[in-house]
């Protein structure tokens, strides 16, 4: 997915500006997502100078199809200023790499990066935000899979409209991942009816867990997002030490309770060697829907304190709305079912906050050596 303009310009005889300049030029130039110009961020590509007429691409790090108008827009503009430019072709697309994960975790075949949405405790809306979360990222043109790493009590078939679907079978080994709006998914829902209750232990837990992730053939995902329990047990544990986790998003409520709780989470991925990516706060106002008043029912600014504290982001704040919990009771979440609106803009705002901080992380470049098997010959 890319998108491309062309802009002409008044007044100058064409030149021929050497690309030397046009990358000067761009040196100015902010990426508004990244803060860095797209020079250093190394952005600008195939530069090309021929009677006043520049073509260039932008090659972005994050998805943001949403942005590749204005980004192509923005920099046709920004060279129209430069001595001896008639005209500017400009392409702009995104190119998702893998980045590195925990020291001595290998990647998972089939995906590029592991993002985990958690939160120290239940009912702060982490499943929803989790699936809104990758749909906005498939929105923004990323190829994205979700995991259901909730074993004791998935919801992610519930809110992407999969519930009595069940996964295909390849050799009898691998699975197939179920995909509904755009995504590649996988949950024990799948595989056992709805009230079947998962009396396990957490050895058990953390088996089926790994099975779940290893046995699934997942595509050319550039990004997984596993929808974590809450908690920091033994799954939390298993994902840290035996899965390649590229960071994690920490979903909390302004409420003193549930912060402290969002506390313990961070605590334990930075414990672990799991980057926190930033911090989302989940039901952060409320508007009335009939007068409009606007309220902090859960407290207001505990996720900035909490931020500030342990020194990360807050990715973004989410409304206390009716319709983003009717969206995901109908298996349509609010990304789907209502594309161009307000919350929707808001979850893939913190969509491209999150692969920005995923594109900052230091790339692994494991796949582009061989493998060395060593026989006796």
């Amino acid at each position: 997915m890319f998108s491309k303009i062309t802009q002409f310009f008044q007044g100058g005889d064409p030149g021929k500006p050497a690309p030397e300049a046009v990358l000067e030029a761009l040196r100015s130039l902010v990426d508004p997502n990244t803060g860095k110009d797209y020079v250093s961020q190394k952005s600008v590509k195939n530069v090309r100078c021929d009677k006043g007429v520049v073509s260039l691409d932008i090659v972005l790090p994050y998805p943001a199809a949403s942005q590749f108008e204005m980004v192509a827009a923005d920099v046709a503009r920004h060279l129209g200023m430069l001595e001896g430019v008639a005209s500017a072709n400009v392409t702009v697309r995104s190119e998702i790499v893998s980045h590195a994960a925990q020291r001595g975790v290998p990647l998972l075949p089939g995906v590029k990066n592991i993002i985990a949405v958690a939160s120290g405790k239940g009912g702060v809306g982490k499943s929803t935000t989790a699936v809104n979360l990758a749909l906005a990222l498939a929105a923004e043109g990323a190829r994205v899979g979700v995991l259901d790493a909730d074993i004791y009590g998935p919801s992610q078939p519930l809110m992407l409209g999969l519930q009595g679907q069940r996964p295909e079978t390849v050799e009898g080994k691998k699975l197939k991942p179920v995909v509904n709006h755009g995504l590649q998914t996988m949950s024990i829902g799948y595989l056992v009816d709805t009230d079947q209750a998962m009396v396990w232990r957490g050895p058990m837990v953390s088996q089926a867990l790994q099975q779940l992730l290893n046995d699934t053939l997942w595509d050319n995902l550039d990004y997984l997002v596993i929808d974590m329990p809450p908690g920091t047990g033994d799954i939390q544990l298993t994902l840290a030490q035996k899965v390649p986790v590229t960071g994690a998003v920490i979903v909390t409520t302004p409420q003193d309770i549930a912060l402290l709780d969002a506390r313990k989470g961070v605590t334990m991925f930075q414990k672990v060697g799991v980057p926190i990516l930033g911090l989302v706060e989940n039901m952060a106002i409320h508007i009335c829907s009939n007068c409009g008043h606007a309220e902090h029912i859960f407290g207001e600014g505990g996720a900035a304190r909490m931020a500030a504290d342990f020194g990360v982001e807050v990715l973004g704040s989410l409304p206390l709305d009716i319709h983003i919990r009717t969206a995901v009771d109908e298996g349509r979440p609010t990304v789907v079912a209502d594309p161009g609106g307000q919350v929707t803009a808001l979850y893939k705002a913190i969509a491209r906050k999150v692969a920005v901080k995923v594109g900052e992380k230091a790339q692994d470049f494991s796949s582009k050596f061989p493998k060395i098997v060593i026989q006796n010959t």
